[in-house]
């Protein structure tokens, strides 16, 4: 019994410090670009977007398209940035170790 209530003290343990993470998260902010820099995204941990940044060269009737292609992109580059910041914590809040697929912390 020992050793169970040692596992549920730790499990709530790892359960708070989640969801300090997740916490930690939503207030860290990335950055995302496209076309060298003429398009940039800020994006929070939650991957809302924040911030939109246009160079002013891109500012043609005839650029629309490769635009809004750019804007894209550069979203796309933010979120795969705060995917990528979130398992970076979430290796340091489990030591490296590795959890299985489709298995979510806080329980």
């Amino acid at each position: 019994m020992k050793n169970l209530a040692q596992m549920m003290k730790s499990a709530q343990q790892m359960q708070s410090k989640m969801a300090e993470m997740q916490e930690a998260l939503e207030q860290a902010e990335v950055e995302g670009s496209a076309g060298a820099g003429m398009v940039t995204v800020r994006l929070n941990g939650k991957g809302d977007m924040k911030s939109l940044s246009i160079d002013p060269s891109l500012f043609g009737a005839e650029d629309k398209e490769v635009l809004e292609d750019l804007i894209v992109a550069a979203h796309n580059d933010a979120k795969v940035r705060v995917q990528e910041t979130s398992q970076e914590e979430m290796k340091k809040l489990t030591g490296g170790m590795s959890l299985p697929e489709g298995f979510n912390l806080p329980f």
